[in-house]
């Protein structure tokens, strides 16, 4: 059964809101996590929507390789930066430095519970 834009962008937003303040995930992350294969652009459309959600840390989502790919849906260029920088993640020229130190995977929900 195929589901529809809304349902799978809420489904998003549901692991979005699960993200640790101080972490980091990706898109693919979270599209695996949710078993769509090459679903990254998919959460990045749920991410790109979402900005005009209060309270999704979209802030907290970035691409596989730690760059903040997402930064011109945001108030100013520089807000998602900021954000995470509140937070006490280090980025240098749009990427987060030692990216793998802050990233936080969903599947480590699965191995929780």
């Amino acid at each position: 059964m195929r589901k529809n834009k809304e349902n799978y962008f809420d489904l998003v937003y549901q692991v979005v809101m699960l993200i640790p303040k101080g972490r980091v995930t990706s898109y693919g992350a979270i599209a695996n996590y949710l078993g769509i294969k090459s679903g990254a652009r998919m959460v990045g459309y749920a991410m790109n929507a979402s900005h005009t959600m209060p309270g999704i840390p979209a802030h907290r989502v970035v691409n596989r390789e730690g760059v903040l790919t997402g930064k011109h849906h945001f108030s100013s260029p520089s807000r998602m930066q900021e954000l995470l920088e509140l937070e006490g993640i280090r980025v240098e020229k749009d990427k987060i430095l030692n990216f793998e130190e802050y990233f936080w995977d969903p599947i480590e929900l699965e191995q929780e519970g």
